[in-house]
């Protein structure tokens, strides 16, 4: 069964819609490569907020004359998949913030108790310190070939327009800034995406993991790859967390919805 409110997977004329949104709003190049790369390469939002110049293109020339090539591949590092203590070095130096925390019965069980007791003897109480501990997770590295158009295109767009504002880019700099001008943490460039998507765009239900679910769902479903390609691009070390992209999107079960309301009109 697939997770309950799962990432919307958006329609064709859903997408072309939303692209057409972003052109009519503030930095479209940014944002146009920042959904191009999201939905034609499947990057989780952490991934796609660590990404550097040097993942997507090759800076030569002096420095206030510089050109770039696009890279054909994308070679995404292992530290950059997904976990709490992701960075570019692979080393935690933010604060992670955490939006969901899951405890086994037993454990919620045993830590009422403990809030029970410091509240009897009058301590004070710091939810923080009842967190459970964040799973370390290795990662996966990844190459992927850029060879769709549009995401060649867009991501050549948004990269002459940081060298237009920033002759002096460097290789290591991040591939999106904020509108401060630093890299973006994956909590706030999720919800730009989720901005841009359902405000911008008007998509019930999208969120920023959903150009990822609709890449799965188009190699699964659309294409009839096998569960290993998907599995190799969306870069899931357990080919259990890929099988739940075989559930077929809201798009084919509300086509066999409509043919059954036709069948008994």
């Amino acid at each position: 069964m697939a997770k309950s409110g799962q990432a919307r997977v958006l329609s064709t004329e859903q997408f072309r819609h939303l692209m057409a949104e972003i052109e009519k709003h503030r930095h479209p190049e940014k944002n146009a490569a920042i959904m191009q790369v999201s939905f034609k390469l499947g990057l989780r939002v952490q991934e796609i907020s660590l990404l550097t110049i040097k993942e997507v293109a090759r800076l030569s020339g002096p420095a206030q004359a510089k050109t770039f090539k696009l890279l054909e591949i994308m070679s995404l590092p292992a530290s950059y998949t997904k976990g709490a203590n992701a960075t570019r070095n692979g080393q935690s130096n933010k604060t992670y913030n955490r939006r969901t925390i899951r405890f086994k019965v037993e454990d919620f069980n045993n830590l009422i108790e403990q809030v029970a007791a410091m509240a009897r003897a009058g301590a004070v109480i710091d939810p923080k310190q009842f967190y459970p501990a964040v799973d370390s997770r290795t990662g996966t590295s990844r190459d992927l070939p850029m060879t769709d158009d549009a995401l060649r295109e867009s991501l050549s767009r948004h990269i002459e327009n940081r060298l237009t504002k920033n002759p002096s880019l460097k290789p290591n700099d991040p591939l999106f800034v904020s509108q401060k001008g630093g890299q973006y943490s994956p909590n706030t460039l999720q919800d730009h995406i989720g901005l841009m998507l359902k405000e911008w765009a008007g998509v019930e239900k999208a969120s920023s993991h959903s150009g990822r679910r609709g890449l799965a769902t188009d190699i699964i479903h659309g294409q009839g790859h096998s569960i290993k390609v998907a599995q190799k691009i969306l870069g899931h070390k357990d080919a259990s967390t890929t099988v739940i992209y075989e559930e077929p999107p809201e798009e084919i079960i509300g086509e066999a919805l409509r043919g059954v309301g036709e069948k008994y009109n």
